[in-house]
């Protein structure tokens, strides 16, 4: 657990103490915000803080995904959160894209010239001993802004770390809140939450949503965790590297629908299933698009991808998983068939590749090499194979077509039958008018006749009835 005092402490709650006496006295403005606390509203006193007092939560959910874009400086912070260096840290990442830690976010600039012309609106929440717990992105922006003071509402004296994550999420949550969470450290936090005994009807109920959207975010955060074990290497240098959880930030529809397809297809064969799931996996891992992903259906890589993968990305018995062993039996089976632990071994040998990418500054020229071929002739091979599969698909969809069209024009003339017996009921049937569309569509059914019956020997029951009412035999 993060220590509860910053060095700073005692000389920030002295201060705090003072400005609430002040404000408790009557000598300047009060102004309360109200939060939930303990299951029930509380109103606190908002004081005016200096900004550089003040310490950024080193807990917040905001960042919690992002802190392992660098694994030194997130060492250091949690060795000590209150270091200058640890706080510099949370502060560039609360500035930064949450997908890619490197760049600026927008939003927080969009939240940097909202202060800038209108000031602060909402009052952050501290800690007695200066601890954000609410408003570490706004005291980051009014920091950058160079603004002196930042408004708060004060913690009573008794908090803890559970008040803290509690207070947080409940007001991440109202629906007056600008900045939401990332994809990913929503998936954490509920995660987190579940852990300390909230039911997922309880999260629903929380978060606005559905039990089923809660239990599907629970599946997604596992199945990325495992990907991430998965992607697990040991470097030349002794180190070992791994993806991060920050490297599926932009992937969430992809990650949605992976966990939908996947369902569907266990509910009629696991073994398809997971075959289907790791190579949407593969895909998602090397960067294509939804639709692109979405082109990943069951069969996929037997019949697009394995045919164009080179021998050496192709897995020998030795690289498959091991056996499992059955209770009570002296014998033991595949956990899975070959061809899903064929498909998962390509994957992690991608998975660890990108691994090795992420850590390209510990990396040998040869390790860099390995690591670079396998995502290169991956990515060249599932390309292939998704435009294959695309064209697949058009074609399928081109063939299917002509009966797609006729099943939409049966449609309109059940709905003209029904217009009929409405219009005659109510005396506005025009019958000649009826008479001259009945010709029209006379002539249409009699081309639909001659187009059906090129290259037809046999006609079948629905043609043979077309064919002789369109020639005056029926």
């Amino acid at each position: 657990m993060v220590p509860t005092a910053p060095p700073a402490g005692k000389d920030i709650q002295s201060l705090v103490d003072k400005r609430l006496d002040e404000v408790r006295k009557g000598h300047s403005t009060r102004e309360t915000v109200t939060i939930e606390w303990r299951g029930r509203q509380l109103s606190i006193e908002v004081i005016d803080m200096p900004v550089a007092m003040l310490y950024y939560n080193p807990e917040t959910h905001r960042i919690r995904a992002q802190r392992e874009h660098d694994a030194d400086r997130d060492a250091r912070l949690t060795t000590d959160p209150w270091a200058e260096e640890s706080q510099e840290y949370l502060h560039d990442l609360l500035k930064a894209n949450p997908a890619n830690p490197e760049r600026d976010d927008p939003d927080f600039q969009g939240l940097q010239d909202d202060l800038k012309s209108y000031g602060q609106k909402d009052p952050g929440i501290i800690t007695p001993t200066g601890i954000l717990v609410n408003g570490n992105t706004r005291r980051a922006a009014l920091k950058e802004l160079g603004h002196p003071n930042i408004r708060v509402g004060v913690l009573p004296g008794d908090w803890g770390w559970e008040d803290i994550g509690a207070v947080e999420l409940e007001l991440q949550l109202r629906k007056e809140h600008r900045r939401e969470y990332s994809y990913i450290n929503r998936l954490i936090t509920i995660e987190e939450q579940i852990s300390k005994g909230r039911t997922t009807i309880e999260l629903a109920k929380a978060f606005r949503t559905t039990q089923k959207a809660i239990q599907q975010d629970r599946w997604v955060l596992a199945f990325l965790q495992d990907a991430i074990e998965r992607s697990r290497v040991t470097l030349a240098d002794g180190s070992s590297a791994s993806m991060h959880l920050i490297d599926f930030e932009k992937d969430q529809e992809k990650l949605k629908e992976l966990h939908r397809a996947y369902t569907v297809a266990e509910s009629k064969d696991r073994d398809l299933a997971d075959q289907l799931r790791e190579s949407r996996l593969l895909a998602v891992a090397i960067g294509h698009s939804k639709t692109d992903v979405r082109v990943v259906e069951e069969g996929f890589h037997e019949k697009y991808l394995e045919p164009r993968l080179s021998p050496d990305l192709k897995p020998t018995a030795a690289t498959l998983p091991d056996s499992i062993g059955i209770p009570g039996l002296t014998i033991s089976v595949p956990d899975s068939s070959i061809k899903a632990q064929e498909i998962r071994a390509l994957t992690d040998k991608v998975l660890q590749a990108q691994a090795q990418m992420n850590a390209s500054s510990k990396l040998t020229t040869a390790e860099t090499a390995k690591a670079s071929k396998v995502i290169t002739a991956v990515t060249k091979a599932v390309d292939d194979s998704i435009d294959h599969a695309k064209r697949d698909q058009r074609a399928k969809k081109r063939k299917l077509a002509a009966q797609d069209t006729l099943s939409d024009a049966t449609d309109q003339l059940k709905l003209c039958i029904d217009e009929i017996a409405r219009a005659r009921s109510q005396g506005a049937l025009d019958n000649d008018a009826l008479d001259e569309e009945l010709i029209n569509l006379r002539d249409t059914l009699r081309r639909l006749a001659q187009q059906a019956s090129r290259g037809v020997a046999e006609p079948g029951k629905g043609l043979s009835w077309l064919q002789r009412a369109t020639t005056g035999q029926d």
